[in-house]
């Protein structure tokens, strides 16, 4: 049996132990897996308590069952849920009553929202929204990804195809027509402005700057800086809590340290790097390499210094700012900050200066994401394939001055494009990399 043809189940729920865990299954042999072990299937889509035994009679747990035929159900095949007690030997139990039927086996992660997706429950763009909300870290995000899942840009991509189709319609058509006279050119006039305003369309969603993505990855912040001047502190003020070992001594840190900070709303991880400074020591040597790298690759860098560093050696195109640490000694040098950087003054260690240094983080923020409520693009796979459908939007107008038959091609790419989008086209290949990322009963 192909394993699409085969009954799956996981537990949908939280880590056990719980008070309650959700074991959903889904195939053509949840209704024989209920009857088994519950007796008979309850009334559809209504709660019913029974008493769960195993394939030899012997009692599982007190559960609440649920069954939902299929294809009004979350997968589009029959779906069954048992409401068990979410002790550990409870879920043994029951997973091993599952597992002793045929034809059942346990789910492989994103498998329920696949068999969703080519049941056409939901297309790629809800699925992706879908696996964003799971994942979102803060409020922000999760608006965002319940936006996508709401079908926010797979409603759009669906009507810009149907427009696409359409036009292609009216270029066909005077193809068809060719020996009439002027019905050609009264078919691909009003056809090719139906292609310039959805090119003009498309174009404004991709102008957005990569917001929708920017909040899904979140901003990195780098604390970069001499040894022994207060990194680790700082990032232990930020987290409020004890994350970096903090000691006298010069090149504690070796290593990167990250911890992610939900910043009004916005991703933001902040990064504990090695001191930067010349050094024989080979361990501490690789962690100054790893903090370089890291400080190039984030969004905004935090060079920190206290009063006896007065210069900022950090020299990159990524925004800098610096902080001078350690006011609470006295030894910080006043400055309005140096080759145009912007400069706090900060006690990591009481903690002056450092909610004038979080809203200052809460501000960059804002203008980094930018206004993301209305943004369509979540995903650089989502852009690149807008990219396609305008390119071929506009080779369409470009070429249709020398045959309607190259104009219609390139609507056909831009369609084609727009299902690959949707994931209803030609996306074998990328499904797996998808849906492997979902947590196992989802």
């Amino acid at each position: 049996m192909h394993p699409r043809d085969q009954t799956i189940f996981a537990l949908s729920s939280g880590r056990p132990p719980s008070a309650i865990a959700i074991v959903r299954l889904s195939g053509p042999m949840a209704e024989s897996v209920i009857e088994g072990l519950a007796g008979k299937a309850p009334t559809p889509r209504m709660a019913t308590r029974v008493l769960l035994r195993d394939l030899n009679r012997q009692p599982i747990d007190d559960a609440v069952v649920l069954w939902f035929p299929g294809p009004a159900s979350a997968t589009g095949e029959d779906v069954a849920e048992f409401h068990v007690h979410g002790g550990r030997a409870v879920l043994a139990a029951v997973f091993a009553a599952l597992a002793a039927f045929a034809n059942v086996r346990p789910a492989e992660p994103g498998e329920f929202t696949r068999r969703a997706f080519e049941n056409g429950k939901l297309d790629l763009t809800e699925a992706e929204g879908l696996d964003d909300l799971i994942h979102a870290d803060t409020d922000r995000q999760r608006r965002q990804a319940l936006r996508q899942l709401k079908g926010l840009l797979g409603d759009r991509a669906r009507d810009w195809r149907e427009r696409i189709i359409a036009a292609s319609a009216l270029i066909e058509a005077g193809i068809d027509f060719s020996d009439e006279g002027d019905v050609s050119a009264e078919l691909i006039t009003p056809a090719l402005a139906k292609i310039e305003s959805l090119r003009d369309e498309i174009q404004t969603v991709l102008s957005a700057q990569g917001q929708g993505e920017r909040l899904r990855d979140g901003l990195v912040v780098a604390i970069a800086g001499p040894p022994n001047v207060g990194k680790s502190t700082l990032i232990n003020q930020l987290a409020r809590r004890e994350v970096a070992i903090v000691s006298p001594h010069a090149g504690t840190t070796r290593d990167v340290i990250e911890v992610q900070l939900d910043l009004d709303g916005y991703p933001v991880t902040v990064i504990d790097t090695a001191g930067i400074r010349e050094t024989d020591d080979p361990v501490e040597q690789e962690g100054v390499r790893r903090a370089r790298a890291r400080a190039a690759e984030a969004d905004l860098v935090l060079w920190l210094a206290d009063g006896i560093d007065r210069k900022v050696r950090y020299d990159s195109a990524t925004p800098t700012w610096l902080v001078r640490n350690k006011i609470d000694l006295g030894t910080v040098l006043a400055g309005s900050g140096e080759g145009g950087h912007p400069e706090f003054r900060v006690s990591a260690a009481r903690g002056d200066g450092i909610p004038e240094l979080i809203a200052a983080l809460v501000s960059f923020a804002h203008d980094y994401f930018g206004t993301s409520e209305g943004g369509l693009i979540s995903r650089t796979r989502q852009r690149v394939l807008l990219q396609a459908t305008v390119e071929a939007l506009r080779g369409s107008i470009d070429v249709a001055g020398q045959g309607e038959e190259l104009a219609a091609e390139e609507l056909r790419r831009a369609a084609y494009a727009l299902g690959r989008l949707l994931g209803r086209v030609d996306v074998e290949d990328i499904l797996d990399v998808i849906f492997r990322e979902f947590c196992i009963g989802k």
